[in-house]
């Protein structure tokens, strides 16, 4: 499907693996001039050279790391405008209250809680002059679906959800849209390191966690392309009315409940 997003310039954070080289991957597709960003350059490059070649589209790289003092405001800065912002770089560690100390937990908020809303504010006011744009925010199911054994985790996604829904409520005033995505378990390389190590506090056995996937929906995880499109579609005019809401892709896993 043409979603009439040619030409039009993404940038998109956490680039380099997993849903944002996906998302990168379906922006290409669509002919979007892309600016990537993640912390490794060799790893950013590569994957610029094979969107170049197989897409034919303009990709820019810029290593850096969102989690250090002022990147947000350096990043800006380097990339210029943009159309579209997509907000994916930070992993936010798991752990229990007791397991997870402060050092860890600011760690993991620094970089997505943070870095997030550091580059809204900057995006915001850049769309805003420019005369409009589109920011979405790959947050987590674990923001409304909440897990004690992943509390910082939790916590954080579901304070993303606040903000997202605070700032895109008014946001069509200024010609800008704010929208959350909300991925459940995605076939990336994370998702069965966190496989491992539920297995291994369950079982006490981290070679048993394929025994998990039997509670996955359909009985896998999602695929990357599953949440990458979705977000192409949210940034893209078909999808023009929608702003100050979070779309959840999780195959029900968050609407799961039971009073007993």
């Amino acid at each position: 499907m043409d979603l009439g997003l040619s030409g039009r310039t993404v940038l998109i954070t956490g680039a380099s693996q997993g849903i944002g080289e996906g998302v990168a991957r379906s922006f290409a597709a669509e002919g979007c001039r892309l600016r990537l960003t993640a912390r490794r350059q060799d790893v950013l490059e590569a994957l610029a050279d094979a969107l170049r070649r197989e897409f034919a589209v303009e990709v820019e790289v810029f290593a850096l790391d969102l989690a250090a003092p002022s990147a947000a405001a350096d990043l800006a800065d380097r990339v210029g405008d943009v159309n579209i912002l997509v907000n994916n770089a930070g992993v936010i560690p798991g752990g229990d209250l007791q397991s997870i100390d402060e050092a860890a937990w600011r760690a993991g908020w620094e970089l997505k809680v943070f870095g997030y809303i550091n580059l809204c504010r900057f995006y915001y006011a850049r769309m805003k002059a420019a005369g409009g744009g589109v920011i979405i925010n790959n947050i987590g199911n674990a923001g409304e679906r909440h897990d004690a054994a992943y509390i910082a985790g939790t916590t954080g996604n579901a304070s993303l959800m606040a903000f997202t829904r605070a700032l895109g409520g008014p946001s069509l005033d200024d010609r800008i849209r704010v929208v959350g995505v909300n991925p459940g378990p995605v076939d990336t390389p994370r998702i069965y390191k966190l496989l491992r190590k539920r297995a291994e506090d369950w079982f006490g056995d981290e070679t048993r966690w394929r025994e998990l996937l039997a509670r996955y929906p359909l009985g896998r995880p999602a695929s990357v392309p599953e949440i990458a499109d979705t977000i192409a579609f949210l940034a893209s005019d078909r999808s023009a009315y929608t702003t100050g809401t979070i779309v959840t892709i999780d195959g029900g896993i968050a609407s799961r409940s039971s009073i007993i």
